[in-house]
């Protein structure tokens, strides 16, 4: 039988780095991530969890710890959040270069400055050119999954790249929902043991890693990543499907997931927790005959975008919702990466909840209106106050 918690999201991410039974944590408290390394230090504190609690001094020690860990051949995760994972930033192209399986989670939040402790996507998607497999989560209990999910993901010798499991801060971090956990036994056997094979400490056969590439070396490396990414694709299709088999869930095919776009000819693309007010405003219209349809993208590194244009082949007006903006462009980061493929299509570009700004059912309703009568190519500011 499963147990059902009624439980945070980020409590979700510990509750699956515990059944993954990882063997190094390494913790640096930041909002609103600091209670899911809470959660853990509870787990290995009560004996519930063998592993190594490491408790380090900034975002960039524990990055640096998960990749000597995962270097050493150990099972390591990690948390953070906004400054924290820019503070990584100069280790993450470390993790993804030396092909360590790290699983991360990052609680989704503004960047400073102003300060700003609430939700937007600026953090991780500032990371997309970094090497690191990228997914994001609706609710509490596809944060669980996904997590779960990662660790097969990363440690697939097809990949072997690090993997961030994103949830948007405040929203899914501190809100209760229940969520289903499977028993550990059978999420070992989902997963399997890590045994590496290209990283591990042996003083019988030793070895170098991180090294020096020079340019005889370097480009074939990153190119090898690239190549990496692209297996990974297939990879998080199968590891989705073998999850949905064994533990009865799924979402779309594990890298997009459509929603009522068969007859919809104005559709929304967006990720995270606002495809949940989303599908219920979808639910709501169409009740008066009004089709709108919404296209998820739950990884957004490798970017599926053969999929998302096959999924958007009977669209005619696409709004492209973007909690980020790359300033100097007036653009999102997933516009930017998606509407040039859409050529066929009228695409509108809506840039929303920046900060923590609420974005209404209304909102989402505005902005089905507005795709129609708007300009291709426009940028839209939604929730922008008035001078």
């Amino acid at each position: 039988m499963c147990e059902v918690k009624v439980i945070t999201g980020t409590s979700a991410a510990a509750e699956a780095a515990k059944l993954a039974d990882v063997d190094v944590i390494a913790a640096y408290p930041i909002t609103p991530q600091t209670t899911c390394v809470e959660k853990l230090a509870d787990f290995v504190a009560n004996g519930e969890l063998n592993a190594e609690y490491i408790k380090v001094e900034s975002e960039h020690s524990a990055m640096s710890a998960s990749i000597g860990a995962s270097a050493a051949g150990a099972r390591a995760f990690t948390a953070t959040s906004s400054q924290g994972l820019a503070l990584m930033h100069e280790v993450l192209f470390a993790a993804a270069g030396m092909r360590v399986p790290v699983v991360m989670m990052n609680a989704n939040r503004a960047l400073s400055a102003p300060i700003n402790i609430w939700n937007d996507q600026q953090d991780s998607l500032s990371q997309r050119d970094t090497g690191w497999i990228q997914l994001y989560a609706e609710d509490n209990q596809e944060v669980l999954d996904l997590v779960i999910q990662a660790f097969k993901i990363a440690e697939d010798e097809k990949v072997l790249l690090p993997v961030m499991v994103n949830l948007d801060g405040f929203i899914l971090t501190h809100t209760v929902e229940p969520v289903t956990l499977p028993k550990q036994e059978n999420v070992l056997d989902f997963i399997g043991t890590y045994e590496p094979k290209h990283a591990y400490l042996d003083p019988k056969k030793p070895m170098t890693q991180g090294a020096l590439g020079d340019p005889n070396y370097y480009m074939e490396t990153r190119y090898a990543i690239e190549t990496a990414m692209e297996n990974a694709k297939k990879v998080i299709a199968d590891v989705h499907d073998a999850f949905a088999e064994k533990f009865n869930r799924a979402y779309g095919n594990g890298l997009i997931e459509s929603y009522n776009l068969e007859k919809a000819e104005n559709v929304i693309v967006a990720m995270g927790s606002i495809c949940g007010t989303i599908k219920d405003m979808i639910d709501l219209k169409k009740k008066e005959g009004v089709e709108i349809g919404l296209l998820k993208i739950r990884c957004y590194r490798p970017l599926p975008i053969e999929m998302i244009k096959d999924a958007l082949k009977n669209a005619k007006n696409v709004a492209i919702l973007d909690k980020s903006i790359s300033l100097g462009m007036n653009k999102g980061a997933i516009y930017a990466d998606v509407a040039s493929h859409l050529k066929d299509k009228k695409t509108v570009n809506y840039i929303v909840g920046l900060g923590g700004r609420d974005i209404t059912p209304e909102d989402i309703l505005g902005i089905y209106d507005d795709v129609e009568i708007s300009e291709d190519g426009k940028t839209n500011w939604i929730g922008l106050k008035e001078e």
